[in-house]
């Protein structure tokens, strides 16, 4: 396998890392990345791309500052199901934009193809099953469980960057592993509906 090879992998799997954590917080693996190139520990040029803001003090002030307000935003019950509405098509294109940033420096079509398809088929699946999550937390407590839901996913988020940040092939085989459960899961009362009718 060569090098370039290597550093594909490499940035994928740091990407889909970063793009599941985006399922949980829109704005908080943008921002830690923006920390990762600023302390200068990622091994991506992003000097002349449209991705160079990432590095900038302005960008990690406003990110930064995007990420504090929406996770305390969560801690309100029932404006964070309405939040989830706003969260899901932000949570897909965060998604997109940081699998394509880790694989800045391939192959462009490469790098949108596998961004849209894996980055934001990852963020969004992992938004879509905290959704529904928090829609039972509300009906089954009114709300009150609510903030504690939501301090679970700004944990699964933080710790899923740092793994995807620190060590990206474990990020991706707990990814994987996780989504193999999210669709099982929605395949197994089909599947057993279908045994029935026969």
């Amino acid at each position: 396998m060569d090098i370039d090879s290597v550093r594909f992998i490499m940035g994928a799997s740091t990407g889909i890392g970063l793009a599941a954590a985006s399922g949980f917080r829109v704005f908080l693996p943008p921002f830690l990345l923006s920390v990762w190139f600023k302390l200068g520990l990622m091994d991506v040029d992003l000097e002349g791309s449209d991705f160079e803001f990432l590095s900038s003090d302005m960008s990690l002030i406003v990110m930064g500052s995007a990420s504090l307000m929406e996770i305390l935003a969560y801690k309100v019950p029932f404006l964070d199901n309405a939040l989830d509405a706003v969260a899901t098509p932000l949570a897909g294109l965060a998604g997109v934009t940081v699998v394509a940033i880790t694989l800045q420096g391939t192959d462009p079509a490469i790098q949108w193809a596998f961004a849209i398809i894996a980055g934001g088929s990852t963020s969004i699946g992992i938004q879509s099953a905290t959704v529904a999550g928090r829609g039972l937390s509300s009906v089954a407590s009114l709300g009150v469980a609510n903030p504690i839901f939501s301090v679970v996913e700004d944990i699964f988020s933080l710790l899923i960057v740092l793994i995807a940040l620190l060590a990206p092939f474990l990020a991706l085989i707990g990814i994987l592993f996780a989504l193999g459960i999210l669709v099982r899961r929605r395949l197994g009362p089909v599947r057993t509906e279908t045994g029935h009718g026969h």
